[in-house]
């Protein structure tokens, strides 16, 4: 018979969402809080270490600033060219 498929996976999927669902109210309420919860980083840095990685950041910045200024500088001239190719 026609549709027997579409039949049998709308019952699977009834059949699915009859699950027990969690509220987020229940949710919240099983929130443990814990007010010395502190974040631990196990590797230290150095001000040193800080200051090159900030250099090499910065360093890493200004290269791809170039990048992206030249390559929209090519697209312009690319642009202005073929713009003054209709006048001729």
């Amino acid at each position: 018979m026609p549709g027997e498929g579409f039949i049998a996976h709308m019952i699977a999927s009834l059949k699915a969402n009859k699950r027990a669902r969690v509220s987020i109210f229940d949710k919240i309420k099983n929130i443990k809080k814990n007010k010395k919860t502190e974040l631990f980083f196990p590797n230290k840095a150095t001000k040193k270490d800080l200051k090159k990685l900030r250099e090499k950041i910065e360093r890493e910045n200004t290269v791809s600033f170039f990048k992206k200024v030249g390559l929209i500088l090519i697209a312009l001239a690319i642009l202005f060219y073929i713009i003054n190719l209709d006048n001729y």
